[in-house]
């Protein structure tokens, strides 16, 4: 099954918080592909950053690279007009959301995601498949 974690369900794991021993076996699941947009990437990179500098910043992408998780860029004509799209009509949800969003439509997967605020509405409504670790 293709995945997508967003930033949140990244975050949850690397601090341990509730919802990470899900992602733990999310990523160590054979049956799994595990991506991230890179847009999802760098908020993890900048909430590290911002609370525990640069060289954390670093290992913190570093360890999520070295379990697997897949980096994309995917920025092509029809996928940023798709993002484009789900900022338009959702209007709640962050611009880099609606990347993860995008990317889990064009890998036909699940966005994987603690965030009810962004997601519960996309849930709701089954403009994709969200997968909540909490």
């Amino acid at each position: 099954m293709n995945l997508v974690m967003d930033a949140s369900s990244l975050i949850a794991f690397l601090r341990h918080e509730p919802g990470a021993e899900i992602v733990r076996q999310m990523l160590r699941d054979e049956d799994n592909v595990c991506h991230v947009h890179v847009i999802n990437l760098c908020e993890v990179f900048y909430d590290f950053r911002r609370q525990y500098g640069e060289t954390v910043a670093q290992q913190a992408i570093e360890a999520l690279l070295s379990l697997g998780l897949i980096p994309r860029d995917d920025i092509d004509f029809d996928f940023w007009q798709q993002v484009g799209r789900y900022k338009a009509d959702l209007r709640r949800i962050s611009l880099a959301d609606c990347f993860c969003m995008a990317l889990a439509q064009r890998l036909d997967g699940s966005v994987v995601t603690s965030d009810h605020h962004e997601f519960d509405a996309v849930a709701e409504q089954d403009i994709v498949l969200v997968e909540f670790i909490r």
